[in-house]
């Protein structure tokens, strides 16, 4: 069928019915599951002061109109419902899940779409390995309720009923690169020199420019001996990542170098990231501001911190695990497609190449 027909069209959309109706199927069942396990299903806004503060996530920019027609006051589009669902938890509400709709801009490929769809799940008094059990029990009653025995992206398959495979960064990197990347971080170590990991990196053959950053580096050997590898046979848990990379997570109590951080792979897909969560305001807030500093540096801008956001932990959030995991790629895994746009039911037209700016 001609991709020149739109997305609507009854051929083309008959060529994508089967997945469609998997990821349907998919989310009624995740529903199903937290209902079960005594979640509530909240509801926050879309519109937020800050859309999410990870450095490289660009957002959407828009503006509040008062009945005026004056007033004007700038907001985001979130990237991510976390600040608006921590609050809750300072409210009081235990046990809490969303299913909605985020925006993230710059990004639409294969595996990436400007809208998209997230859960996002939260426990009181928990921690990230309560998060991973929920996380396992999840994706094994969907696909049973879909009637599933594997999940597959492309020519990888995994068996989301077999025993999962849990391992840490540390293990990832020394199983699949033979790199002790610990060795590379100093004791409570939130900016790693890059001095440590560059030898190791140009010893392994990988390139090291000037001005690469230690992350940099991770990641070029993350990406290309790491993740692809990830999920195959059985979906992967990865966790404990180092201190630097915590985001909003905790600090790892037995080991300073690392953070209360898992990641979900299925068949070599990043599905998921989760925290056990940080809950120290003044530490969040410095966080922020770090954050902040390098996305002005690397991008000639930074987001607003949400005020609110550090007020509610000031007040006090009790301790929690909590996770995000993308809808579209879980059910790309569960319908075995390879794009994104085969499991959206009418995604973003972003076909047509936008003529520059000046």
């Amino acid at each position: 069928m001609s991709d020149a027909q739109p997305i609507w069209h009854p051929g083309r959309m008959a060529h994508r019915a089967t997945p469609l109706r998997i990821r349907a199927q998919m989310i009624r069942a995740i529903r199903e599951f937290f209902w079960g396990q005594d979640f509530i299903e909240c509801e926050t806004p879309a519109l937020q002061v800050s859309p999410g503060l990870e450095p490289h996530l660009q957002a959407f920019k828009t503006q509040f109109v008062g009945l005026d027609r004056k007033t004007r006051r700038d907001f985001y589009l979130h990237t991510s419902p976390e600040f608006a669902i921590k609050k809750l938890l300072v409210a009081g509400w235990p046990n809490l899940f969303q299913i909605c709709r985020v925006f993230r801009n710059g990004e639409q490929a294969q595996l990436h779409q400007p809208e998209f769809t997230m859960i996002e799940w939260y426990r009181a008094d928990a921690t990230y390995r309560d998060i991973m059990a929920d996380t396992e029990a999840m994706v094994r009653h969907a696909a049973e309720a879909c009637g599933l025995t594997q999940l597959r992206h492309g020519a990888v398959v995994s068996d989301p009923f077999g025993a999962w495979d849990y391992l840490t960064v540390a293990e990832a990197f020394d199983r699949h690169a033979g790199i002790d990347i610990l060795a590379t971080i100093g004791p409570d170590d939130r900016n790693p020199d890059v001095n440590r990991l560059a030898p190791v990196a140009t010893e392994h053959g990988y390139h090291v420019a000037p001005d690469d950053r230690w992350d940099d580096l991770f990641f070029r050997i993350f990406l290309d001996k790491i993740e692809p590898k990830l999920g195959a046979g059985v979906p992967t848990i990865l966790y404990d990542y180092p201190i630097s990379m915590a985001a909003l997570s905790r600090q790892k109590a037995q080991d300073p170098r690392l953070a209360e951080r898992f990641e979900l792979y299925i068949c070599g897909l990043e599905l998921a990231n989760a925290f056990g969560e940080l809950t120290d305001p003044a530490e969040q807030a410095r966080r922020f501001e770090a954050d902040m500093a390098l996305k002005e540096q690397l991008y000639g801008e930074r987001y607003p911190i949400d005020a609110d956001f550090i007020a509610a932990l000031e007040q006090g959030m009790p301790e929690a695990g909590g996770i995000a995991l993308g809808i579209d790629r879980l059910a790309m895994v569960f319908a075995g497609v390879e794009h994104i746009d085969e499991v959206c039911w009418l995604p973003v037209d972003t076909a047509h190449d936008i003529a520059p700016t000046d």
